[in-house]
């Protein structure tokens, strides 16, 4: 081979390591594939089975296709493929299907790769096609690359609890408008081990941190349109996940849900993140548990932007709507939680429904699902219900921020009559924005209530 052949090789491996790292940014093993006619790259791939759920989506068919796309002809003759990753059985049978001229791969592959590793399925002269293969280039930087990624894989320097499980990060992947990194504590004392996850983006002298609190079924998911409007103005917002929710440890068990539970995580994860100016934003179980925080340290709070929830006292009966959906929740434990969101959403895309859903592989992680619904205080005695009443005290006496409060209008459960009470119950909140056509998630129509909520909280 040829000294100007081996230097051309490089370059365009180089291009293929380009496609393997932006695999690896996705959640995907990183391996890339570029095809090459005529000096030119024609074609560019990278694993993609996770994100695209098809096994198929290797680096190298990516590219063969769209490879054929181009030149309006599956056979590639006169093509060469350039892999960070010695192929295996199923890519290398489409490379010869398509008469690629050459294959160049960076790594060996000893488990999998059908070039020389395992077998070589190349050397075959009865095939009615041969292919030119070169390995090695760049190999070292090849291999380096999928060690990398798959260290901290191997590694297991924050272990499950016996008691609880972890949804995999791979039903995660690619979440539509949901760019943030993940962040996660795993030492905080109510929770004994457990990981809670949570989004913590901007400044952390930002004039206006916005603490956002999801309820039940949702996760940090919900709040994808109001982040960015948030984050626009140069504030800060961390926006957690609840235990048994989202991306935090998932208990086995539904008795390890308990009002001060959940509510004592919230306030050691405030402290543990020292946060201050905050605008507290809370909708269902996020303004159950979450109206009662700032009475626990008013000085860290600004303002209260109120969404579609209510405080449990236990000494008022709860709406025919809640109870409604209470019994509901028994009686169908295994409810698709995408398409309970959808129904109030009609503009939600699949992709979108499907993230609500992935927190919840399957029964084993919905403990959390059937814990909440009867743990709303209903009694005088009820676990949280006399908090909720000092809560409701400090609203009506001692708040002393400003007040925002949204209103989807279309909520069985938490619409207009609950909120209106609520109101009636904040001092100095203002006339709600009415959202007509929002139903329970009313964040689905968050940029709106985000922008607005700027205005208001204008430092």
């Amino acid at each position: 081979m040829s000294g100007d052949h081996v230097v051309n090789d490089a370059h365009w491996m180089g291009l293929a390591l380009e496609q393997a790292r932006q695999a690896a940014a996705a959640g995907e093993v990183p391996v890339g594939a570029v095809v090459v006619k005529d000096g030119r790259v024609i074609a560019s791939g990278r694993n993609a089975p996770i994100g695209s759920h098809d096994p198929t989506a290797h680096a190298e068919v990516v590219a063969l296709r769209e490879a054929a796309r181009v030149l309006g002809n599956y056979r590639l003759e006169g093509c060469t493929l350039y892999v960070t990753l010695e192929p295996c059985a199923m890519c290398s049978g489409a490379m010869l299907h398509a008469r690629v001229d050459r294959v160049v791969f960076g790594a060996a592959d000893p488990r999998t790769g059908v070039a020389g590793s395992v077998l070589n399925l190349f050397g075959h002269a009865q095939l009615n096609h041969q292919t030119q293969v070169t390995g090695g280039v760049l190999a070292e930087a090849c291999g380096q690359l999928l060690k990398d990624f798959f260290k901290p894989r191997r590694v297991n320097t924050d272990p499950v609890r016996e008691d609880a499980l972890r949804t995999p990060d791979a039903a995660f992947a690619q979440l539509p408008d949901y760019p943030w990194p993940p962040r996660h504590v795993s030492d905080l004392p109510s929770i004994a081990g457990l990981r809670m996850h949570y989004l913590d983006e901007g400044p952390l002298d930002a004039p206006i941190t916005w603490l956002c609190l999801h309820g039940n079924p949702a996760w940090s998911y919900l709040y994808r349109k109001m982040i960015p409007v948030f984050l626009a103005q140069g504030h800060r917002v961390v926006v957690p996940d609840l235990i048994g929710f989202g991306k935090s440890d998932k208990p086995k068990k539904d008795n390890f849900h308990t009002f001060e539970t959940h509510r004592q995580s919230l306030l050691d994860l405030i402290e543990r993140l020292d946060l201050q100016r905050m605008v507290l934003v809370v909708q269902d179980w996020g303004g159950i548990l979450g109206l009662t925080l700032p009475m626990a340290a008013p000085e860290r709070y600004q303002g209260l932007l109120v969404m579609n929830t209510t405080l449990a006292t236990g000494d008022a009966p709860l709406s025919d709507g809640f109870l409604a959906w209470r019994d509901w929740c028994k009686s169908q434990p295994l409810f698709d939680v995408g398409k309970l969101f959808a129904r109030g959403n009609r503009h939600m895309t699949p992709q979108e429904t499907a993230a609500y859903n992935a927190p919840f592989p399957d029964k084993g992680y919905r403990a959390a699902l059937r814990a909440f619904p009867p743990m709303v205080p209903e009694f005088e005695d009820s676990p949280g219900a006399a908090v909720s009443r000092q809560a409701r005290d400090f609203w009506r006496n001692d708040w002393q921020g400003q007040s925002f409060m949204a209103i989807g209008q279309q909520d069985p459960v938490l619409g207009e009559p609950v909120m209106r009470q609520l109101q009636s119950q904040i001092k100095g909140c203002p006339e709600p924005m009415l959202l007509p056509d929002a139903g329970h998630f009313v964040q689905e129509q968050g940029r709106a209530i985000a922008e607005a909520a700027v205005r208001h909280f204008k430092p």
